[in-house]
């Protein structure tokens, strides 16, 4: 009896655990899907791994353009243009990435090149390697915020030993800042006419300085313009006192040559004024339109006069002249120029120290410009241009380009921008550190010893692997000159432990080792500081992405279903859907669209 008691309570308990059981599994939350399915996501590990691969790519990319044996690069853009360079701002400008890590670092050569002018290849290189100088350890699960706590301790202990290796120099010395720039464009298409494009970038930066409250400020993308004229040799090349646009005048009778101008620079138009709306006017009598056209005549001799009032030379003006201004100011002897760009007007308001003015009516003789020596029309292969030369004090330049093909043109601006760009960082910050590698190396033999000697723990090892990236510069000059990669490197690490030869870097012609201070091979400090500050913090924000989810919208449908309101939210202030008139004016629509 107590057996069978025994298994029919047994059997009950099975049953109601069963019946436990059911009830939990029907009360299991159901799945919820937050993200779009077709959404594609990368989470932890696998996303780290894909912007280190990604940010090292794009490092590869330029990497072979670095240093005075550096290669070319032929880029096709979509409208079918040929791009022939090896500066790394127009190359990554070029390419088009999906990635966005690989945008995130094409990005910081653009900043790089709208900070300093300079530098655009080694950020992009150093931030690859420093990218890569972490994957061992994100494949070793090591936490990022670990790797990237110790990249900003490397970037702070950088930036001593930078500052302490600075060198200062004279700004105010035209021979010496012509010499470091000529090091700094050895590595350009144009350092065989490096003199030449020294002196240019020297006269330039010189000529837009000016000194405002005690602040000094160098606008080169502002103030100096550079002007390219296919034809001639690059040796034709040469930086005006003045400025040159690419304009003509607007009647063929006026002056095309005038000593010493009284020069007039406006900002609205020289003709009746149209009215903003529609205008509707009503003649009742035959003579009504010859008055309203007396009155717009009336209002364009108004205006003339008050401008030929105080005697000009040159009227200058960003807006359209009328036939009849062109009359009153040709009887005056008065030379005139029409539809200027804000920019080309603002250069010359700056070489002839006219004010540029928006109502005529208001002009006063302090307005005038003075300051031009000549102006002057001239033809250069089929095209005029207009010179405002020899002036006193200019304070803006055009800088005249020539050469056999629009792509020799354009690569030689592009040189020029860099020059001009180190010799404007010399002049506000006049610091040097030595190039050819020699700086990147001694940066990672000194925090190599300074990992050892004073940090502990883990990060000592993401740190010592940081400092062993700063080598990609000058191993990346021995692979480019063709020199033995490994032996040069091993002499060169040899050379930098002892504190003397700190100053020895690659000669990038033929890859030997030499000191920089003999060979005169120089950076900015800034550039230097830039480059190194830029790929770290990048570096560190790639590396604490976690997760990347790129989301695919949906294509919007034309139909609707049933019950729905009409697409556009104020459709429903009308009266037309109640009015049963709604598809009436639908297919109207329909039929102008398509036509």
């Amino acid at each position: 009896t107590r057996s069978l008691v025994g298994r029919g309570r047994c059997v009950q308990e099975k049953g109601y655990q069963r019946r436990v059981h059911g009830i939990q599994n029907n009360m299991q939350p159901a799945q919820v899907i937050v993200l779009n399915p077709s959404a594609k996501r990368e989470s932890g590990r696998k996303a780290q791994l894909a912007n280190i691969r990604a940010a090292k790519s794009i490092s590869d990319v330029v990497r072979t353009t670095l240093g005075p044996k550096s290669m070319l690069k032929m880029l096709l853009d979509p409208v079918g243009g040929i791009v022939l360079t090896n500066d790394g701002n127009a190359i990554l400008r070029e390419i088009e990435v999906n990635h966005p890590a690989a945008k995130s670092v094409i990005e910081i050569s653009r900043a790089q090149d709208e900070e300093v002018g300079d530098g655009t290849k080694s950020v992009v290189i150093l931030a690859g390697e420093f990218m890569q100088a972490a994957q061992l350890f994100i494949e070793k699960d090591v936490h990022p915020t670990l790797i990237v706590g110790a990249y900003f301790q490397v970037l702070e202990k950088a930036l001593e030993i930078v500052n302490k290796m600075a060198v200062e120099v004279k700004a105010d010395d035209e021979k010496e800042i012509e010499r470091i720039v000529k090091s700094s464009i050895a590595t350009k298409f144009v350092s065989e006419w490096g003199d030449l494009i020294c002196k240019m970038a020297f006269q330039a930066v010189k000529k837009v300085s000016f000194t405002k409250n005690g602040h000094k400020e160098i606008d080169i993308k502002r103030y100096a313009k550079v002007e390219k004229i296919p034809g001639g040799t690059i040796e034709d090349c040469l930086v005006l006192d003045g400025v040159m646009i690419n304009k003509d005048l607007t009647h063929a009778q006026m002056r095309k040559r005038i000593e010493n101008p009284r020069i007039i620079l406006l900002d609205c138009p020289l003709e009746y004024k149209k009215g903003e709306s529609m205008t509707n006017m009503e003649l009742t009598k035959e003579d009504d339109f010859k008055k309203a056209l007396q009155m717009e005549e009336e209002e364009v001799k108004k205006t003339c006069d008050a401008i030929l009032a105080l005697k000009p030379d040159v009227v200058i003006t960003e807006k359209g002249v009328s036939d009849l201004a062109q009359h009153f100011f040709l009887k005056k002897n008065v030379s005139v120029l029409r539809r200027l760009r804000k920019t080309d007007n603002n250069r010359i308001a700056r070489v002839s120290g006219a004010t540029v003015v928006n109502r005529p009516e208001e002009l006063q003789e302090s307005d005038i410009g003075t300051q031009c020596g000549l102006f002057e029309v001239r033809k250069i292969g089929d095209e005029f241009f207009t010179y405002f030369v020899n002036c006193k004090e200019p304070r803006a330049c055009t800088i005249l380009l020539r050469g056999g093909t629009k792509d020799v043109l354009n690569e030689v601006e592009r040189n020029l921008h860099d020059a001009m760009g180190v010799a404007r960082n010399i002049i506000l910050n006049p610091k040097l550190v030595p190039g050819g590698g020699a700086l990147e190396m001694e940066l990672a033999c000194r925090l190599t010893e300074y990992a050892t000697n004073n940090i502990k723990g883990v990060q000592q090892w993401p740190f010592k692997a940081l400092a062993s990236a700063f080598e990609v510069i000058p191993r990346t000059l021995v692979q480019n000159s063709g020199a033995d990669v490994v032996r040069k490197l091993t002499e060169l690490r040899q050379k930098h432990s002892d504190p003397k030869g700190a100053y020895m870097g690659i000669d990038g012609n033929d890859g030997k080792i030499v000191d920089m201070k003999e060979a005169n091979i120089w950076d900015p400090a800034i550039v230097k500081i830039q480059a190194i500050k830029t790929a770290i913090e990048v570096s560190c924000m790639l590396l604490r992405i976690d997760d990347i989810v790129s989301g695919i919208k949906k294509e919007k449908k034309s139909g609707k279903a049933p019950g729905q309101g009409p697409e556009n939210p104020d459709a429903e202030t009308f009266g037309d859907a109640r009015d049963g008139q709604a598809k009436q004016y639908q297919s109207i629509t329909s039929i102008f669209t398509s036509r």
